[in-house]
């Protein structure tokens, strides 16, 4: 080794030894590294094991409390950590929660199925998001992202996430026996120092699986509920994406509605306001997505708690009335006064019939029979007026042909005279039949909404609640779809025959003979993706139409009519019987001439 080489390496030792001894950490220093080595050591012992309580929670009074901002953050203990089911269930339900966001991870409904034969599952998955949204020193912490810890016992289930030791957020679930209800509570202890603001935020989103056969029916009935305390209950957009903000008051309930399954929350207190949001999927399998944060307030209590109740089931009339809180009427009904005539009247004929234990096909014939026979005096009225236009048709071909066609309004003027000479008024016929649509198009809505027709089969169909499948085409027709219903063709056919009777009673003609036909057409595109039962329905309705008319043409004898018009005819004006009708005519009769003396006066 030479001169400079070993001088070298001297001062390098020199400074070195220098080093140690001026910049060696001090005692308290010392201290400090060990405390942050112990409370990196905790943390990974915890995370390991799963547990969110560091063991330095355990030390005795006098150690120092180690508070969870000091790892990797607010709730830092519980941002990491394995993933642990704990299943509960009673004769209705399997509810199925994680301590991954201390939440209910899925929802099956016992003694149900899916159209695919599946256990019904209202969610499941990691789509399924539920937890609170907390503002902590300005930083939101979402407990969707921590991990509780779990506690059974019996039936409920506690899941907690500590802030520190006497600072945490806990979940508190109870199945109840032999019902369709949880129920759910927050509890908040000592956050008031933690969490900032007068409110904290509860998400709730799923994505609704596919149920039934049907995915655009089920669709169509499916949305996002909502109810303002003291008002009606209502809904978001069934066909679009929206959002909407719930701000004009109290909010007493909130419902993830499926076609004929739900999810409903209700808060003891009600929530302050909410943000709803609703988005049609176009995935395979899926329905919709739902979205709501529900806004709860936070009045800076070192214990702060907030009561709900959970619905988890089917969407049947009798079963949501029990639940209270107006919660049926996410049952659609149809509009007003539709939906009354719905609820007052055709649902409690047909819980009556259901009451003899028939078949669902036999208790639709009965109950198809029973609004005929309710509505058989306005269908021979009807018919009656139908059948004296018929007869004076050949009078009005007279005038047609004496007046001209061209001059409209003295055609009419004389038809309208030749009707208050017989007394017949010409819409006699279309006012009965005015006054049946409303029972008509309430059945349109009482049977894709009714629930018992779920899984129920008569003949052929085998649900009677979507289409039944005559013809599978494989591929899409435009108008048609990708299948032909049997019981939509048979209704079409029935449709059609119907109009053919009704024309000859009526006696049309022209374009107003082939206009009724065109209809037929129209609804087999429109109703081949509806249930059965409604088609079932419209088929009944049609076959005793017939026979109805069939009767009332035995007991009508059109030469007794005809007797009848021409003694009206032939009585003096002043001993005719004047209808409502006849007196409006008579009106607008003066009101014509007097039309016509001013006409020839200005000229």
């Amino acid at each position: 080794m030479d001169k400079n080489t070993f001088t070298g390496l001297f001062l390098i030792m020199i400074v070195l030894a220098g080093s140690f001894y001026f910049f060696k950490p001090s005692e308290a220093e010392l201290k400090k590294e060990s405390a942050r080595i112990a409370a990196d050591s905790v943390a990974k012992r915890g995370a390991a094991t799963g547990s969110a309580t560091p063991a330095a929670a355990k030390a005795s009074p006098a150690s120092t409390v180690l508070d969870s901002a000091t790892l990797k953050g607010p709730f830092g203990t519980n941002l990491t950590g394995t993933e642990k089911t704990t299943v509960l269930e009673n004769d209705k339900l399997k509810l199925t929660l994680t301590n991954k966001g201390g939440k209910i991870l899925a929802v099956e409904v016992k003694h149900e199925k899916s159209f695919t034969g599946k256990p019904l599952v209202l969610f499941s998955g990691n789509t399924n998001k539920f937890g609170l949204k907390l503002n902590v020193n300005g930083k939101i912490i979402n407990t969707n992202d921590l991990y509780f810890t779990s506690t059974t016992t019996g039936t409920a289930v506690t899941m907690r996430a500590n802030y520190s030791a006497d600072k945490y957020v806990e979940f508190f679930y109870d199945l109840q026996p032999n019902k369709n209800n949880v129920t759910f509570n927050i509890n908040l202890n000592g956050l008031n120092q933690v969490v900032q603001g007068n409110a904290v935020t509860l998400n709730w989103e799923t994505t609704l699986m596919q149920q039934e056969k049907s995915v655009k029916n089920e669709q169509r009935y499916s949305a996002p509920y909502y109810k303002y305390l003291d008002k009606n209950p209502d809904h978001l957009d069934f066909a679009k994406d929206v959002k909407e903000d719930l701000t004009e008051g109290k909010i007493e309930w909130v419902a993830f509605k499926q076609h004929f399954f739900s999810g409903v929350l209700v808060p003891k207190d009600g929530f302050n306001k909410a943000e709803i949001e609703v988005k049609v999927s176009t995935t395979p399998g899926e329905i919709k997505w739902y979205g709501a944060n529900l806004q709860l307030p936070f009045n800076q209590l070192a214990a702060q708690s907030y009561a709900m109740n959970f619905y988890f089931g089917n969407n049947k009339f009798s079963e949501l009335q029990k639940q209270g809180h107006e919660i049926e009427k996410i049952v659609e009904m149809g509009y007003w006064p539709l939906k009354y005539i719905n609820r007052f009247v055709v649902l409690p004929v047909f819980n009556f019939l259901e009451g003899f234990g028939w078949g669902y096909g036999l208790i639709i014939l009965v109950l198809t029979v029973l609004l005929k026979v309710a509505l058989s005096p306005l269908t021979y009225k009807s018919y009656i007026s139908m059948a004296k236009m018929r007869i004076l048709k050949p009078e009005m071909d007279e005038i047609k042909a004496k007046v001209g066609e061209d001059n409209a309004t003295l055609l009419q003027q004389e038809y309208l005279k030749l009707y208050k000479q017989v007394g017949v008024n010409p819409l006699g016929g279309c006012l009965p039949m005015v006054l049946q649509l409303p029972i008509v198009m309430a059945f349109f809505f009482f049977f894709p909404n009714l629930f018992e027709l779920r899984g129920e089969s008569f003949l052929w169909m085998h649900d009677l609640s979507t289409y039944d499948e005559f013809i599978k085409f494989g591929f899409t027709v435009p108008f048609i779809g990708d299948h032909l219903s049997l019981m939509c063709i048979l209704m079409t056919i029935s449709t059609l025959i119907f109009t053919y009777f009704n024309n000859q009673v009526s006696g049309a003609t022209g374009q107003m003979k082939y206009i009724g036909y065109i209809m037929p057409i129209v609804f087999l595109g429109v109703l081949n993706d509806y249930p059965a039962g409604l088609n079932y329905y419209y088929f009944l309705a049609n076959m005793l139409t017939f026979g109805q008319q069939f009767l009332i043409k035995r007991m009508v004898n059109d030469e007794k009519i005809h007797a009848i018009l021409r003694d009206n005819k032939a009585k003096p004006e002043e001993k005719k019987k004047k209808s409502k009708f006849q007196t409006r005519l008579d009106d607008y009769m003066r009101q014509q001439q007097q039309t016509k003396i001013q006409e020839k006066k200005s000229k």
